[in-house]
């Protein structure tokens, strides 16, 4: 089939059109956190100021928000990563005929609204907690955590179940049958396989709580998180300090995400050698003669 220049200006005006509203809003806030007027702006530029990042880092509300919130996605990953691995082993354990039940059951948190999510985790635990006697624990944090992590979990368990559906369980008997404990082969063979998945469920899990915005804003209580900082602070009357801690979020994610594949491509090089030298190695054996160098 033959695509005609109609077909092919469409196409590209489609492009256009995509790109200009996924990386439009980012240019504009990337402009107003340079530019001089009080109101964010974008035409005429009036000039050019760091005043903005001087006045975000010296903001004592934004600044508490933003330790609130990374050290409740901390928290959230500390949680959700070891429960999404035992949810997806779990999975992979259980009788064919039950796992759809079982899948249903464990997904439902991500099929909830999250003002759901917040309100119940606040009223169940100030029943708990006051019925048991630990009403310290009926804190904005813990609650918040506790919130977030019952669906992130869920994000992290999908992530993780995806890479270990390729894995093959002959390893494991092999480790077995040669005397390994099951400890043994779950720390040394099943746990180095998932690293990647574990990495990116962690990655995921931080990232949702970071800007988690309907659970936190019932779950938090009194304190407060950086969403529930920017949500007050719009209903004000937005500044350009909003868009440099946007520009600033954006820079963190993008170097973040360019050293994740930086890393990720030494690594595999560092594979496909230690396999190419392992061949090598096999082929020498086999053939009782040293294999030629490589260049």
């Amino acid at each position: 089939m033959t695509v005609g220049p109609f077909q092919r200006v469409m196409f590209a005006v489609y492009i256009a059109i995509f790109f200009v509203y996924l990386l439009g809003p980012l240019a504009v806030m990337g402009v107003t956190a340079f530019n001089t007027p009080q109101y964010p702006q974008v035409w005429p530029l009036e000039g050019f100021t760091l005043d903005w990042f001087s006045l975000l880092f010296a903001d004592q509300d934004m600044m508490y928000g933003l330790q609130m919130s990374i050290w409740i996605g901390l928290l959230v990953v500390a949680i959700s990563v070891p429960i999404g691995l035992a949810g997806a082993i779990v999975m992979t354990q259980i009788q064919p005929r039950l796992r759809s039940t079982y899948y249903l059951v464990v997904v439902s948190p991500v099929l909830t609204p999250g003002i759901i999510i917040g309100i119940s985790t606040v009223v169940f635990w100030r029943q708990f907690t006051g019925q048991t006697g630990t009403r310290f624990l009926y804190d904005g944090v813990i609650l918040t955590v506790l919130g977030q992590a019952s669906f992130i979990s869920a994000y992290c368990m999908l992530i993780i179940l995806a890479r270990l559906q390729r894995f093959d369980r002959a390893q494991e008997e092999a480790a077995l049958d040669l005397g390994a404990s099951y400890p043994q082969v779950f720390f040394h063979i099943l746990l180095p396989f998932l690293k990647p998945a574990l990495f990116s469920a962690g990655v995921l899990a931080f990232l949702s709580s970071f800007e988690n915005y309907n659970t936190t804003t019932f779950s938090i209580l009194s304190d407060k998180t950086l969403t529930t900082v920017l949500a007050g602070r719009v209903r004000q009357g937005s500044t350009p300090a909003i868009s440099a801690l946007a520009v600033i979020i954006v820079a963190a994610t993008l170097l973040g995400a360019i050293a994740y594949e930086l890393w990720k491509r030494r690594s595999d090089a560092a594979a496909a050698l230690r396999q190419r030298a392992a061949q090598a190695a096999e082929e020498e054996e086999l053939s009782g003669s040293p294999a030629p160098a490589a260049a």
